[in-house]
């Protein structure tokens, strides 16, 4: 008997699952149309379409991909986020839904019209920087990232986005070196403590770059070197929000307080988790 997309699709989600896969029936749909070549509407509207050895053969290679726990948008080689489609590989971190959280942020920080300058400080695959500046025509950002592996592909993407005019994706060492003044400062850095990395999903752990990741002891590394540095580089109306881990906000207001600065509530995630704090020069 031949396969047919259904079977395949079948097939594909029960090994997902018994795999430990948090999202099976998504991620099983989009291997089988990378591997298939078929679309969406191709699934739903003839799902006893028979295919092809060759077909089923690149399925079974992307599931079994999938099955080591290799993230779904390293394996597509394209993530979406915010409203955008992202180039990801092993050497960036794949966007994550909360992190939109950060952009939402950043927008209601920047009226439209006003031609903002924005930092991105570990600008990895350029989501966040390249979605902010997606919304705000009139601004311009930069990219920093310590990861020459990684600003490729920030560069990649900005350039396929139409947007390398406006960003300048290059490398630092977080702000050393930086210039401001900035109305803008965001980050989404390293926040995971060292010795907690081993311990995160497969997908994390396993495939992540660690440089992505690693926030020293208690996570807060970066935070620390960040912080220092913005009364230096933020305009005197300038905003910062940064992405933090579970149960960071309120040291990293405190790092934030401690040189100056007001901090506002931490955003929640949907989980209820408080994700982005966000503040300004204090008045």
């Amino acid at each position: 008997m031949s396969e047919t997309l259904v079977s395949l699709w079948t097939d594909a989600r029960r090994r997902l699952e018994a795999a430990g896969v948090d999202s099976p029936v998504i991620d099983a749909r989009l291997l089988l149309e990378a591997g298939a070549g078929v679309g969406r509407v191709d699934i739903v509207t003839d799902p006893r379409r028979p295919v092809s050895a060759a077909q089923a053969a690149a399925v079974e290679a992307l599931v079994r991909r999938r099955e080591a726990r290799e993230p779904i948008g390293h394996i597509l080689g394209h993530k979406g986020f915010w409203t955008l489609d992202f180039t990801v590989n092993a050497d960036v971190l794949s966007p994550r839904p909360e992190t939109e959280h950060l952009v939402e942020v950043a927008m209601e920080t920047l009226p439209k019209g006003w031609p903002a300058r924005i930092l991105d400080l570990g600008v990895g695959s350029g989501a966040i920087l390249l979605s902010v500046l997606s919304e705000r025509p009139e601004s311009t950002g930069i990219g920093i990232d310590t990861s020459e592996a990684a600003l490729a592909v920030a560069r990649a993407n900005a350039q396929r986005l139409g947007l390398s005019d406006r960003a300048t994706i290059q490398s630092g060492d977080w702000s050393e070196g930086l210039e401001g003044p900035f109305d803008l400062i965001l980050s989404n850095p390293p926040y995971i403590p060292s010795a907690d990395i081993e311990g995160l999903d497969p997908e994390v752990a396993k495939w992540e770059p660690r440089l992505a990741l690693d926030g020293g002891p208690d996570g807060l590394d970066p935070y620390r070197r960040i912080i220092a540095d913005l009364p230096r580089l933020l305009a005197p109306t300038g905003a910062f929000a940064f992405e933090v881990g579970k149960g960071q906000a309120e040291a990293v207001r405190a790092l934030a307080e401690a040189q100056g600065l007001t901090t506002s509530t931490p955003r929640l995630d949907l989980a209820g988790i408080p994700r982005v704090v966000a503040g300004k020069r204090a008045a």
